[in-house]
């Protein structure tokens, strides 16, 4: 979450020398990482900065279908009414500056509205939004979401394991904030979900849409030369961890139009993918820029996600006689022998009196409507039998960078 009105923290780490602050437009501060955008890169996508600006004028500002993700941690509006503080009547370091104060309902939907039809213009086809926020704002963010045409994916919970206790005993300790997870619009089919990758990620189990994560503490947190905390609601880079690496690629652009201190920028910086940071305090634009010049990226070699057998390049059975790995006239059975049928030199199957392709005959000779040819049928190659699918992977080997 970061500021949508004027006012710099207490004090903010200095800009190291690998970044530059420039002017692009009038109006418009950049805080850029030199040499970061890639050779032949649009030049109106300001890919590794922080435009330190209004949110809303900045991404009009930006070309139309360029983002693949954006990440937004908006104002919660949190109403507070006075300070907090513990048993012992130490102060509670609460959400209380001047950006996360609306004068109604209705300044804070106007708002919501606005910045997410800007978002929505920028977002490819195919790209997605995640939206962050507790139940203060939540729901109406979500309406707001619904009605400028995007469609809802996911909603995300994410269960703090370390929450704030409820110093007033009156209500439930607060403990998770929610997450929207929208595509751009009902029709898109081709999103980025790295289903296998969050698979394995999890010990092999399906990654649940409930998500147990500390918050930002230790280390992790930024804090000025007084110890006090730079941004009161820095989220952990755990987080945006598992939703850069679940709804982007590398190489991919992710746009945050509330930077805050830089979580973001930090773990797309960290996972190979290009960020852009929105940001109207140029004091937390400064912190966000010496905390992302000091992260290491990962490797490239080290980025790959697993993927599954829909992500690869399409291999027909035609292409294994093409190739010579099977030849027309050879036999194919079931795993345990029980089907049989002739392989034809148009790539098609007979089995008595079925003929059809791999996939149409394995589901007439077991009495279904439909089959996994690639997997029922299996060839004998002097090795026991071994389903076709083995030798499809043989062909996209050949496919692979460097081959």
């Amino acid at each position: 979450m970061s500021s949508i009105s004027k006012g710099a923290p207490a004090t903010a780490p200095r800009l190291p020398s690998s970044f530059r602050p420039v002017r692009s437009s009038p109006g418009r501060k950049v805080v850029s990482l030199a040499g970061r955008s890639p050779a032949g890169a649009e030049p109106a996508l300001p890919l590794d900065e922080i435009l330190v600006g209004d949110c809303i004028a900045q991404m009009q500002a930006l070309p139309a279908g360029s983002v693949d993700v954006i990440f937004a941690d908006p104002p919660y509006n949190l109403q507070l009414e006075g300070a907090l503080h513990r048993p012992d009547q130490s102060k509670v370091d609460a959400v209380d500056d001047a950006w996360d104060h609306f004068d109604s309902f209705a300044a804070y939907d106007a708002f919501s509205r606005a910045w997410l039809a800007a978002a929505r213009r920028l977002l490819k086809p195919n790209g997605t939004l995640w939206v962050i926020g507790s139940y203060h704002n939540i729901f109406r963010v979500g309406v707001a979401v619904q009605d400028l045409g995007f469609w809802i994916l996911n909603d995300v919970v994410w269960v703090k394991a370390n929450p704030m206790p409820n110093f007033r005993g009156k209500r439930f300790a607060n403990a998770h904030e929610t997450l929207i997870w929208a595509a751009r619009d009902r029709e898109a089919k081709s999103y980025t979900f790295n289903y296998h990758a969050l698979k394995s990620f999890n010990d092999d189990l399906q990654m649940r849409s409930d998500w147990a994560l500390p918050i930002c503490s230790g280390g992790e947190r930024l804090r000025d030369e007084d110890g006090d905390k730079v941004h009161p609601t820095q989220k952990p880079e755990a987080l945006l961890y598992r939703v850069l690496l679940s709804s982007t690629n590398p190489g991919d652009v992710v746009l945050d139009p509330f930077f805050g201190t830089g979580t973001t920028g930090a773990v797309a910086k960290r996972l190979g993918r290009h960020f852009i940071g929105l940001e109207r305090d140029a004091g937390y634009a400064a912190a966000a820029a010496a905390r992302i010049a000091a992260v290491e990226p990962v490797a490239l070699d080290a980025l790959t996600v697993l993927a599954g057998k829909r992500a690869q390049p399409r291999v027909p059975f035609g292409a294994l006689l093409e190739a010579g790995l099977v030849a027309p006239g050879t036999e194919v059975t079931d795993s345990r022998g029980r089907h049989s049928a002739v392989i034809r030199a148009d790539g098609s199957l007979e089995a008595g009196d079925h003929i059809g392709s791999i996939h149409r005959v394995g589901a007439l000779v077991q009495g279904l409507e439909a089959c996994n040819g690639w997997t029922f049928w299996h060839l004998d190659q002097g090795r026991g039998r071994e389903p076709i699918d083995a030798l499809r992977d043989k062909i996209r080997a050949a496919f692979a960078p460097g081959t």
